[in-house]
């Protein structure tokens, strides 16, 4: 299930999707150094722009989800210098409606508040 507390990681480079689960298992221990059972959701986009994949494992076995676009290519996709880039789940969502979460508008996740002391 997808909700606020679920760590998603996006793949920055590039993934062959000729890759099953094994390949893409293999592909988040080797370059993004991550446990590919940990239960995080690995999102992977193709080199054509125009698909995206995700691989999950929920304690009994690996998801593997496909969105490929009907019209157009991704517009957009993070770029940093690190292998993997964290996401929040409302961040997911925007991406896979071709949308950018850079320019959403989106409000800060909720945290409750500290109270100190005992007033």
């Amino acid at each position: 299930m997808l909700g606020p507390s679920t760590r998603i990681l996006v793949a920055i480079s590039i993934v062959d999707f000729r890759r099953g689960i094994d390949g893409l298992a293999h592909h988040c221990r080797a370059q993004l150094g991550s446990d590919p059972m940990s239960g995080a959701l690995f999102v992977f986009r193709n080199r054509a722009r125009t698909a995206i994949k995700i691989l999950a494992y929920d304690g009994q076995g690996f998801w593997l989800c496909q969105k490929r676009f009907s019209a157009g290519k991704i517009k957009w996709w993070p770029s940093q210098k690190q292998a993997v880039c964290p996401f929040a789940a409302r961040e997911l969502q925007v991406l896979l409606w071709n949308g950018s979460p850079d320019q959403a508008d989106m409000a800060d996740d909720w945290r409750p508040l500290m109270v100190s002391g005992g007033g």
